[in-house]
């Protein structure tokens, strides 16, 4: 009788690590003997193919896809007369509590901690409504602003959760309230479109910090997320009036433009580069 054999774990590790395809995990065999053959096979191909496309980025395009990501995007954002900001990566307690997340909120566990009063940013947000106040009063609105940085959380590690993720946060503030949702759905294909990527569609979620949210999504994948105000968060920054934002994560965008399987493989790494593990 034929024993269907499925690859052992520690073989699943090593082709997803090296970029398997999806279907390489279901495959079966008749014996352990047949399996192990053609794991060699299989790890050698791959090994061959994360060679060439690291030499190619050594010696041809010289920056890894996530830069090339963002350099895309950021050119695309300001002909769209988006204006570029850079914030600090440190927050006070005060701001995340700005945000209502505070020591009972369930993503206070998440937020990496430097001490009693000071954190890594879990998001721009905060941030951005500290300048987008400033903003606001010395402009005229609309005042359209991005930011593209690091963002930390601890999240569970899995091929498409990070603890140091890039963000990409777009915000316009001083709209027509009845413009919302057509701006948001405009500025999700803006970003899909730049990023290279196709089969989105959009669903109403509802986010522990923003409420009310739109997602872009890819299948049940999250690349995007997007709030409108007014909102109930803007009391607490003393700002009113109308706006849109919209955040993405860049390491998902890349994965997804790369068609990788594994977030990690794209993200800040000194275990991958461009996507190829480094163990080869």
């Amino acid at each position: 009788m034929t024993t269907d054999i499925p690859w052992s774990e520690l073989q699943k590790r090593r082709l997803q690590d090296l970029n398997g395809l999806p279907d390489m995990s279901d495959s079966t065999f008749a014996s352990t003997a047949e399996r192990d053959a053609s794991f060699k096979k299989q790890e050698r191909f791959l090994t061959d193919e994360a060679k060439t496309k690291l030499n190619d980025t050594m010696d041809g395009i010289r920056r890894p896809a996530l830069c090339q990501m963002e350099s895309i995007l950021t050119d695309v954002l300001i002909q769209a007369g988006f204006t570029q900001v850079t914030t600090p990566v440190i927050l006070p307690k005060s701001m995340l509590a700005k945000m209502t997340i505070d020591d009972e909120h369930a993503l206070s566990s998440q937020v990496f901690w430097l001490d009693e009063k000071r954190c890594l940013r879990p998001m721009l947000a905060p941030n951005l409504y500290v300048l987008l106040k400033d903003l606001v009063r010395l402009r005229k609105e609309p005042v359209k602003i991005f930011e593209i940085g690091s963002c930390f959380r601890k999240e569970s590690q899995s091929s498409r959760h990070l603890n140091e993720f890039t963000m990409l946060n777009l915000v316009e503030w001083g709209l027509e309230e009845s413009d919302r949702h057509r701006r948001l759905e405009e500025y999700a294909q803006l970003v899909m479109d730049a990023a290279g990527i196709n089969d989105v569609h959009l669903e109403h979620e509802n986010s522990v910090v923003y409420g009310d949210t739109i997602d872009v999504m890819q299948g049940e994948l999250e690349l995007g997320s997007g709030a409108m105000g007014p909102h109930f968060l803007d009391g607490n920054w003393g700002m009113t009036g109308a706006w849109v934002g919209i955040g993405f994560g860049l390491e998902r965008l890349t994965m997804v433009h790369e068609g990788s399987r594994n977030v990690r493989s794209v993200g800040k790494s000194i275990s991958y580069f461009n996507g190829v593990r480094l163990n080869l």
